[in-house]
């Protein structure tokens, strides 16, 4: 069964694009991800042009967000106060992304950028997860015990100024590494579509250290308000927002994140960091095949207005 897109201008099969959709909406719930880094490369790699993929996923990530932060929260897995100060910087950041997006679509160069960007970005990304996650599933299976940083251990951050105290995370720090972080996932996740989950989770377990438990429904929490605000900017601004494709991702999306939040609750941190880098790696692969393989048709053809 197939349905019209209006804005990407081409049929797809209303099966495919909900069958995706939950799929990514489970990796959402289960990884604490918005789950873009993945779906707007389905969406490319189907044949949807970037810039429809790009600003139509946003909203699709809302939705699956929504559902997993809502599990959560319940859960009491979210830090309220940490979550507004990585909003308002990701508001600011998504403003600057989404000006980027649209100069970059005038110029033509945006397909490159967000190849480019996707492959830089996933695969370093990716490394460094899959490095990690390897030596904590070593050092558990020979019964090295790795214990977190208490939060009374300071860091370089508490030494830098407007100290703040995140008392659901039991963190007093400076916000300036909290609002740097916001900026830049907003700038880059409403350039490439994508929650910035990915970073998010590693961000907030590494630089803060967050404590696990709070990790990933936080992640979420931020990437509901952040991506809410990116949708309604990119359909304001660069109007490629397909609202028809954004609703069957959404139906999608909404139900699979439910599963994967309780799927989520029975496996280990560094198991989930594991699986989530393997899956960043593969998509950045497949970026860097894209770029570097000749397309199957080397020239294509628009409408051609001819006068008669």
């Amino acid at each position: 069964m197939s349905i019209y897109l209006p804005i990407a201008e081409i049929s797809v099969n209303l099966f495919f694009l909900v069958g995706i959709g939950a799929a990514v909406g489970f990796l959402s719930g289960l990884f604490g991800v918005g789950g873009g880094f993945l779906l707007t490369p389905l969406l490319i790699f189907s044949g949807v042009p970037t810039a429809v993929a790009v600003a139509s996923v946003t909203g699709q990530v809302v939705a699956a967000s929504t559902s997993g932060a809502i599990s959560h929260y319940r859960r009491g897995g979210v830090d309220l106060h940490l979550t507004l100060y990585l909003v308002l910087a990701g508001v600011v950041g998504a403003a600057g992304g989404v000006a980027a997006f649209d100069f970059l679509r005038g110029t033509g160069q945006l397909d490159f950028v967000i190849s480019i960007g996707f492959l830089l970005l996933l695969g370093s990304i990716g490394v460094l997860m899959l490095q990690e996650s390897v030596r904590s599933l070593l050092k558990h299976r020979k019964g090295i015990v790795v214990r977190e940083r208490m939060p009374s251990q300071h860091t370089w951050m508490h030494r830098l100024p407007w100290r703040v105290r995140f008392k659901k995370s039991r963190l007093y720090m400076s916000v300036l590494p909290v609002l740097s972080i916001g900026v830049f996932i907003g700038f880059v996740g409403s350039l490439l579509g994508i929650g910035g989950g990915f970073i998010m989770v590693p961000a907030l377990v590494y630089l803060l250290r967050v404590p696990g438990k709070i990790v990933i429904g936080t992640s979420l929490a931020q990437v509901v308000a952040m991506m809410s605000a990116t949708t309604v900017m990119h359909a304001v601004k660069s109007q490629s927002v397909d609202m028809l494709l954004a609703f069957c991702l959404m139906v999608g999306g909404t139900a699979g994140a439910q599963f994967g939040a309780a799927a989520g609750q029975h496996l280990r941190g560094e198991q989930l960091r594991g699986l989530l880098a393997l899956i960043v790696l593969a998509v950045a692969i497949r970026f860097g095949l894209t770029l570097l393989l000749p397309p199957a048709d080397l020239f294509s053809m628009d409408h051609l207005m001819v006068d008669q």
